[in-house]
């Protein structure tokens, strides 16, 4: 039977011209030009966006700020290539618009003329800014800087901060004594700063005045490195107000996920105040309703989980009385965006294999999805229209624009147009089985290309990592199925009990059952695999993971190697003993083992720990580590590798010592795909072989 996902990827997807003259290869995969961050002008006719184009020679990608009219047209370059401009924000006037680039080795507030021109620089800062946001009526921006907490809270502490840094790099002696951890967080060394929250005018002139602290008597991270940016702050609809969410930093940070928004004038005269010291698990991602009347916001229930449901809550400014919007809707919420009626909130998450569009009626709680096909990377919101930034598993991100009921949709951007005429793709195909415990488990499969009825192939089987993720209907840059598809193999990937997008009670069974529930799943779903598509070679199939696709593969081969021909751990945990001391965020290890530490139930940690089932390991193992990667250290790869070197398996340990939990350098990726690929051949090599 067709599925609805093939069936609207057809009707969405533009016609290729010609025929395909080569499969999608990793080089087709780091030369792809990415869109993202969809900005709609405050009139609704522009769509500003990001596209990063890479730059082989140089070894990484190069970000510039495009315009494209909202009815769609040729998008036009804004900014420079050699700029490498990021985070575009329009000003409320819609004439201009900031963002972020490189000057004389910081990050720094730059602006534009919309219509065209050369950009100038708005702030001069010697430290870099992480982010930032324009005031209501442009003439303020927030802005996130990391400074020494001990230089105080006066209009020196920009200027201390540079100091101490200058003092270090004179100073000769390179040792840091630490008296508390985070020694280090998922790919830095601490050094003592701390992101903090600053304000700052920005005179007629344009240039911008000496920016004042916010987060004054607040020792706490604004936002939370790796993944915060400017949706963890906002203003009021007057301006008279900033609220930010923050975590202090404490003793305690490294097992706390207790963040917390806080409302602070804008004028700095007041300290913050902490709107939700009742809710000991995580409150963040502050949005003011338009009318000024509300503060809505995202928050979890269950202290130390970071994978806990995010629902979308409400505060009455002049009350005091708050409220869940949607308690009923059980999927985890994303920032959220209001719709100028004031009735609508909009989010994006996670549902059956595809991150969704979804409408929040404000007033019922109702949640209708908006997107149908594919993952929505970024949207944006208008009076009349929604501007999606949509990507699929043969599509990278375009640009599309639908009415604010999501119907309609039409293709604004084709960036990657040429490219994708010349590259053959597999088809993919979502299937579901019953899996643990007689549940309904989702999967796909994804075709090889050039697929000929009749044959079989061998297979490259993935286990998605988290774990509370998913393998979804995207376009991905580190682990996309089309890669493997390229290389004559079919792909099979099982989104198993702990996946998002299935409702919290599937997604929180993993916890505490890594090697149970989740193993039963890719077992069941593997069978159900051989039996629904008979193109698939069983025995000739390769097993590959990362994270917690990574352990489950050091798992896997101790527990359940016989189907597999050789296994690929890319970053995975091997001893889960030394996890709980080596990883960073321990609230995470400690969450999946009950809330226990190691030496207070270290039962727990070595139930499903893959280090004591060495002694049955016997498939050919490729294991891959970053050397920056802190959250799962470099020891976890080595050893598995020195386990298996030992056992007299065949192995190879590829290392990248300036890759962190990801590949990001275009030379690492295509390095990365090369030795894989060549792994998964060497040992599925073979006659291929015809099903009748």
């Amino acid at each position: 039977m067709k599925t609805v996902l093939a069936v609207a990827m057809a009707a969405l997807a533009p016609a290729l011209a010609g025929a395909a003259s080569h499969p999608f290869n990793v080089h087709d995969l780091v030369m792809m030009q990415r869109v993202s961050d969809p900005q709609l002008s405050p009139d609704g006719r522009s769509v500003a966006f990001a596209l990063r184009q890479t730059d082989y020679e140089a070894n990484k990608g190069k970000n510039g700020i495009w315009l494209v009219g909202a009815d769609g047209g040729k998008p036009r370059r804004l900014t420079d290539v050699g700029l490498n401009a990021s985070s575009a924000r329009w000003s409320p006037d819609g004439g201009q618009l900031y963002f972020l680039a490189p000057s004389k080795g910081s990050n720094q507030l730059w602006r534009i003329d919309a219509k065209g021109g050369s950009p100038l620089q708005v702030s001069t800062l010697t430290l870099d800014v992480g982010s930032f946001k324009l005031s209501p009526d442009g003439k303020q921006v927030l802005l996130s800087l990391e400074v020494f907490p001990d230089c105080g809270a006066d209009a020196d502490v920009i200027a201390c901060t540079q100091g101490k840094l200058d003092a270090r790099k004179a100073d000769k002696a390179t040792g840091t004594v630490y008296d508390k951890i985070f020694v280090r967080h998922w790919d830095t060394w601490a050094d003592g700063r701390r992101s903090q929250l600053f304000i700052a005018d920005i005179g007629s002139d344009g240039a911008l005045g000496a920016p004042r602290l916010l987060s004054k008597a607040i020792d706490g991270d604004v936002p939370s490195k790796p993944f915060g940016d400017d949706s963890e702050y906002a203003f009021a609809a007057d301006g008279q107000t900033v609220y930010f969410n923050v975590r202090i930093a404490g003793m305690s940070e490294p097992w706390s996920t207790n963040f917390d928004i806080y409302s602070v004038p804008a004028d700095g005269s007041g300290e913050p105040r902490n709107l939700t010291a009742d809710n000991p698990a995580w409150d963040g991602y502050p949005l003011l309703s338009r009318d000024g009347k509300t503060l809505y916001w995202l928050a979890m229930k269950r202290a130390g989980f970071e994978a806990d449901r995010f629902g979308i809550m409400a505060l009455d400014l002049a009350s005091g009385e708050r409220r869940e919007v949607a308690p009923a809707w059980d999927r985890s919420a994303s920032a959220l965006t209001e719709s100028f009626d004031g009735k609508t909130l909009y989010t994006a998450s996670d549902d059956w294999g595809e991150h969704a569009l979804f409408a929040i009626d404000v007033r019922t709680g109702k949640a209708s999805r908006l997107s149908k096909g594919g993952n929505v990377a970024g949207f944006a919101v208008g009076r009349k229209a929604l501007v999606l930034a949509r990507q699929d598993l043969r599509h990278p991100t375009d640009l599309y624009r639908a009415d604010l009921t999501g119907k309609g949709l039409r293709q604004l951007t084709q960036v990657n147009a040429q490219a994708l005429s010349g590259i053959g793709f597999g088809e993919p195909e979502f299937f579901t089985f019953k899996g643990y415990g007689g549940d309904t488990v989702q999967g796909y499969v994804v075709k090889p290309v050039g697929y000929r009825p009749g044959r079989k192939y061998p297979v490259a089987f993935i286990v998605h990592g988290g774990p509370q993720g998913a393998m979804t209907n995207d376009f991905h840059y580190r682990w996309n199925p089309q890669t493997y598809a390229g290389q004559g193999f079919a792909v099979v990937t099982i989104n198993f009990h702990g996946s998002t997008g299935y409702g919290q009670k599937f997604t929180d069974a993993i916890s505490g059952d890594w090697g149970g529930a989740p193993l039963e799943d890719l077992k069941l779903g593997w069978a159900a695999a051989l039996k629904k598509y008979s193109y698939l070679d069983g025995g000739r199939a390769c097993a590959l993971g990362a994270s917690y696709g990574g352990y489950m593969m050091y798992w896997m081969a101790g527990v359940w190697n016989e189907p597999w021909k050789c296994i690929v751990s890319h970053d995975g945990v091997f001893d889960s003993r030394m996890m709980s001391y080596s990883t960073e965020e321990l609230w995470f290890d400690e969450w999946e083992h009950d809330g226990k530490t190691q030496y207070e139930a270290p039962e727990l940690y070595e139930r499903f720990n893959p280090v004591n089932h060495v002694k049955d390991w016997r498939v050919p193992l490729l294991v891959v580590h970053g050397e920056q990667d802190f959250r799962i250290p470099l020891e976890q790869g080595l050893a598995a590798f020195t386990a298996a070197q030992r056992r007299g398996i065949p192995s190879q340990f590829l290392r990248f010592p300036d890759e962190n939990h990801w590949v990001l350098k275009p030379h690492n990726s295509v390095l990365w795909h090369d030795t894989v690929n060549a792994w998964l051949k060497r040992w599925t090599a073979g006659d291929a072989k015809t099903t009748r």
